[in-house]
């Protein structure tokens, strides 16, 4: 059973695979209007999500199959103490594919060791967000026809932006990529995505204080707002918010082909006159979404036919166990949760939780 729990549970071949469908989906829309006509897809969004949850009915809807399934959790058996592991085993009764949204890291991956039907990560907590980067990559490769040989300079919050994390690890595996980091001291990438994929990979990285020293040179600027919800210190927030903000006159300095990406959703980060600016890509962005998950949901449906699921249901898949260590995680599902404790070595000789890559404790 093939799930899509981090971007690189998938090859470079796969990806270019997944993307190649979705514009085959954008060239032949009435090919694919009955592909997964009597399939079921839940969607469990254990956190909100506007953009991503809809995106994903949308997309099942387009491909002729229905959904079930949660946008609140208190609304669910979750209020009352179920675990990720019976919810999805619960489901998997009903539907054939699952999407889950979930605030504890690692939860989605818990769920893959129980599920009997493929599960995606459709984000958990500041740890990754698989489909937002295939998102990201479709956009890149209609944008610029490429997805080697780019300069691309991520901004705002870096620290705690599951998108960030996610676009990076998955162009590090792209020949020629160039990435800036534009970030303040507080909201800096996590050191060890710089030193476990950046570095490991080869991949030039560089860390700088202003939007201004860097924009003539990017082909790509990604775009974060600071998240709210991600901080303890809520002065904190208020004080770093206004950091970084994407504007006409800072445009001006950027190539003429360069072009602006954002997750979304955005509060002040990129102010509403840069809209109509042709390398605004942000909204394209939005739809892509949409077919890059019915490429998603398409291809891991006819994977499960391929290698359906037989006997008990399928839960670790190698890591290692340690059940009397402990994540140092704080929004680690292993603290949340009663699961087996996952940890894989590193190759510094340390050991890391295989949910959220945090340092055993």
């Amino acid at each position: 059973m093939r799930h899509l729990i981090d971007t690189t549970d998938i090859s470079v071949a796969e990806v270019d695979q997944i993307i190649n469908t979705a514009l085959d989906i954008i060239d032949n829309r009435a090919k694919y209007a009955e592909a997964c006509k009597g399939k079921k897809l839940a969607t469990l969004f254990y956190e909100p999500s506007t953009r991503t949850r809809l995106s994903f009915t949308s997309a099942m809807m387009e491909l002729g199959g229905s959904v079930l399934g949660f946008s609140d959790a208190a609304s669910s058996s979750v209020s009352k103490g179920e675990t990720v592991a019976d919810t999805v085993r619960v489901l998997g009764c009903f539907a054939d594919i699952i999407a889950m949204r979930h605030s504890k890291e690692g939860a989605p991956l818990v769920a893959s060791h129980y599920s009997r039907v493929p599960v995606i990560n459709a984000g958990d907590g500041s740890h990754a967000h698989p489909t937002q980067t295939l998102t990201d990559l479709l956009t890149i490769r209609r944008e610029k026809g490429r997805l080697d040989n780019l300069t691309i300079g991520f901004c705002g919050d870096l620290k705690f932006g599951r998108t960030v994390h996610s676009l990076i690890k998955a162009l590090s595996r792209y020949e020629g990529i160039n990435v800036v980091l534009i970030a303040p001291e507080e909201l800096r990438l996590p050191s060890y995505i710089r030193r476990e994929v950046c570095d490991k990979n080869n991949v030039p990285t560089r860390e700088v204080a202003t939007m201004e020293e860097v924009m003539p040179e990017l082909d790509i600027l990604y775009m974060t707002r600071v998240q709210k919800e991600r901080f303890l210190d809520e002065e904190e927030f208020e004080r770093l918010k206004d950091s970084f903000i994407l504007n006409p006159e800072r445009m001006k300095a950027a190539k003429p082909d360069m072009i602006v990406l954002h997750p979304l959703p955005r509060v002040n980060e990129i102010t509403r006159d840069v809209d109509n600016d042709p390398r605004a890509a942000y909204f394209r962005q939005v739809e892509n979404g949409k077919f890059v998950r019915m490429a998603l949901i398409y291809t891991l449906l006819k994977w499960a036919e391929e290698q359906p699921v037989e006997g008990q249901t399928p839960r670790l898949r190698g890591e290692e166990v340690h059940n009397d260590w402990r994540c140092s995680g704080r929004q680690c599902i292993s603290n949340a949760e009663d699961v087996d404790k996952l940890f894989h070595p590193t190759a510094e000789g340390e050991y890391r939780c295989a949910y959220c890559e945090a340092r055993v404790k």
